[in-house]
């Protein structure tokens, strides 16, 4: 794997401790761990002594009580152990049976987890989760994956930045940066950046998805068509060497499509929980795509693949 050269007047990388990705930002109160786990679980959804429930890497606090946390955890160990009981759920996060049962139901009814007898697995893997309980997975991947990517902006750049958790992280880490010019169609990001005086906000409108907070549509890719910028920094539900990067929606893929056209430089940023993925819609082949920044605990062959098809590769 290379590192890239940085763009114009970019910044020295810096180390992890120092990087501005990880400055006043808090710890979530969630688990977190990647999709799909390596434990295969029972057919009723619950553990055994040689079959033990995994709680994601890197889990702190297996006891939130704030709702929203809790929803979160709840999603983080089904995705990491495909199924899981109510009675384990209330164990493991010290709320009762009644408690879990209620979480159950509304994220069934968001479509985020499937309820089976006695508790709760998987959605299908094509559905996509919501970015409000996506945002406890992978943190410390996507930080690192941030810092990697705020050392090739320098002061007076003009960078896209799509919608979705890496991308968000990439948004903290430019903050400090003068006289940034950032042109999103996300709100999230917006929201973000917009306190900060050294940035140039631009928001393209547009049609707003409740999944991702981003914009799209119409509005949003004519927007883009009036901008030049000097780097694109876009998030993927998946990367592949056959197919390229996709998403789950095709309104938001035309979005980012429309951002990576008018990019000189298009830079992936994604964990490595999508290396290798293909999902619903299409955003870009890879010959448009300068550089991949992913986290060490990619797939070794997956990198392989995708540095033989000549994409630049860097792991944070």
């Amino acid at each position: 794997m290379t590192i890239a050269e940085p763009f114009p007047g970019a910044r020295p990388e810096t180390s992890e401790e120092h990087s501005p990705s990880t400055a006043n930002i808090p710890h979530p109160m969630v688990p977190s761990g990647p999709r799909g786990g390596n434990q295969e679980p029972l057919g009723d959804g619950r553990a055994s002594p040689e079959r033990p429930l995994t709680l994601g890497r890197g889990a702190r606090n297996l006891r939130p009580q704030i709702r929203v946390s809790r929803l979160r955890s709840i999603v983080d160990v089904i995705d990491d152990n495909g199924a899981i009981g109510v009675d384990e759920l209330a164990e493991l996060l010290g709320v009762s049976t009644a408690t879990i049962r209620r979480d159950l139901a509304r994220l069934a009814d968001q479509g985020v987890i499937t309820r089976s007898h006695g508790g709760a697995m998987r959605a299908d893997a094509g559905l996509e989760v919501p970015i409000s309980y996506r945002r406890g997975t992978a943190v410390a991947q996507k930080r690192r994956i941030a810092a990697a990517a705020a050392t090739l902006i320098g002061e007076g750049a003009i960078v896209g930045i799509t919608g979705g958790t890496t991308t968000m992280e990439v948004a903290r880490a430019l903050a400090p940066v003068r006289k940034l010019t950032v042109v999103t169609n996300a709100l999230n990001v917006g929201m973000e950046l917009a306190r900060h005086r050294n940035i140039r906000l631009v928001l393209t409108g547009g049609v707003c998805r409740t999944a991702s907070f981003e914009l799209s549509g119409p509005i949003a890719e004519n927007t883009l068509a009036g901008y030049n910028l000097d780097v694109a920094f876009v998030g993927v539900n998946g990367i592949n060497v056959d197919v390229g990067c996709t998403t789950h929606d095709d309104a938001e893929a035309r979005a980012n499509a429309a951002l990576v056209k008018i990019a000189r430089r298009t830079v992936i940023v994604a964990d490595s929980t999508k290396i290798g993925l293909i999902t619903f819609a299409s955003i870009c082949p890879l010959e448009l795509v300068d550089q991949l920044i992913t986290d060490n605990e990619a797939d070794p062959e997956a990198v392989s693949r995708l540095e033989a098809a000549g994409l630049r590769v860097v792991l944070a």
